[in-house]
């Protein structure tokens, strides 16, 4: 009997060694809540425009003091997104402001410290989330001759340059919604997967060879880096006065992964 209940307590003193290595183990590799939302540009396209695994899409739009989007651009932004997305539980837009952050011009890895700070919104269960922030600062990647309006930098990840915007259309401040909209619509096309970003287009051949993961087509939205646009060439793209649409390629490689 004595025999029996050493081995027993043996047993048991092995177990719980076992179990509290196993734990140390979990403690110094803890899973990250969000990995979901640090992937590759491109790689959730389709879980962004099917229902097929999520069912609601959140957009949390993070302003700051001093520099916040016009309403009736986010209003248009919602609008193209429910054109072309399956979400049957809806698309919600959570609206955030936070203090002016120092340091500008911002580099991309500055932006992303700012979303580790900042961002609330996470992929989870059947939702899927989108961060989008509106900075302060330009972007440290600015010349003499081109200024970078927007950046889209993660699967779910967006930096707009709402200080760049506002500064540029200082002279024709009509412009300024329909910069703000085309470099939003612009910017989620990249993270919809245009142009090709993981060369899984079903029409690739429409990407343009002189500036890559972008349209070849001149009248679409994803036609050149919208957000890396020359000052002098404002009046040549807004010259019809409305945001450019996707072009039929385009859109047929949205619908191919699941969207509208």
């Amino acid at each position: 009997m004595k025999s029996v209940l050493r081995l027993f307590f043996l047993f048991l003193g092995i177990s719980l060694i076992f179990v509290a290595c196993k734990d140390d183990d979990a403690d110094e590799n803890p899973v990250d809540p969000t990995a979901e939302n640090k992937k590759a540009l491109g790689t959730s396209a389709e879980d962004l425009l099917s229902d097929d695994i999520y069912t609601k899409l959140r957009v949390e739009l993070v302003s700051t003091a001093s520099f916040q989007p016009d309403a009736a651009s986010i209003q248009a932004f919602r609008n193209f997104i429910e054109e072309r997305v399956f979400k049957p539980g809806g698309i919600q837009f959570i609206e955030r402001q936070i203090p002016d952050q120092a340091g500008a011009p911002f580099t991309l890895d500055e932006i992303k410290d700012f979303e580790e700070e900042f961002r609330t919104q996470y992929t989870v269960g059947n939702d899927i989330a989108v961060y989008i922030f509106f900075s302060n600062g330009s972007s440290s990647n600015d010349t003499q001759s081109t200024v970078t309006l927007g950046t889209a930098y993660r699967n779910t990840s967006i930096v707009i340059y709402q200080k760049t915007l506002e500064i540029i259309t200082q002279s024709e401040p009509q412009l300024l919604p329909l910069l703000e909209q085309t470099t939003l619509e612009h910017e989620f096309g990249h993270i919809f997967g245009l142009v090709n970003l993981q060369n899984d287009d079903i029409h690739s051949v429409h990407e343009d060879p002189n500036s890559a993961k972008h349209c070849v087509v001149e009248e679409c939205l994803m036609y050149f880096d919208a957000t890396n646009v020359g000052r002098s060439q404002l009046t040549r793209l807004f010259a019809k006065g409305a945001v450019p649409p996707l072009d039929p390629l385009c859109i047929a490689d949205l619908q191919a992964k699941g969207g509208k």
